[in-house]
């Protein structure tokens, strides 16, 4: 597998892993987290204008995409019922996901997140137990709650 900055070329296919994805979530007791719409459109260009989204190629197809960003990440300010690991510069991981029926795609990507910079955040929802999983398997600490600007509630976790 590969990992490259997604380009503007490569849209629908990540507006379709992502369609995907919420199906996934919702059958798997996890229909909040992104419910029917999220992330729109207008914030996956964003992430491509701004280079922080990228896909992992398998044998030249897109098979994952995810956000990524070294810097802080302003809803990571204050965490409650526990804390951060430590307060070293860290990177940022959003929006991960893999094309259904792929194996190993989720721990790659983190894996080469975490190669960029040594010290990674990462937050996911109550109900999803197949992330939460995930971070486990990677090495990562639950370090508590954070709040997203919209109020909402996830786990935050750090490696």
């Amino acid at each position: 597998m590969e990992i490259r900055k997604a380009t503007i070329n490569d849209l629908n296919t990540i507006l379709q892993l992502f369609r995907e994805a919420r199906a996934f979530m919702a059958e798997s007791g996890n229909p909040d987290q992104w419910g029917t719409a999220y992330p729109p459109k207008d914030l996956i260009i964003n992430d491509i204008k701004e280079g922080n989204s990228y896909v992992c190629e398998k044998d030249g197809e897109i098979v994952g995409t995810f956000y990524f960003k070294k810097g802080e990440e302003p809803t990571y300010r204050k965490i409650y019922e526990g804390g951060w690991i430590n307060e070293l510069p860290y990177g940022i991981i959003h929006r991960i996901t893999s094309k259904q029926g792929t194996k190993g795609v989720a721990t790659f990507c983190i894996g080469w997140c975490y190669d960029q910079c040594g010290s990674i955040r990462i937050d996911t929802h109550r109900q999803n137990i197949p992330m939460q999983r995930t971070l486990k398997k990677n090495g990562f600490t639950r370090c508590g709650v954070i709040y997203l600007e919209d109020g909402s509630e996830r786990i935050a976790y750090q490696k």
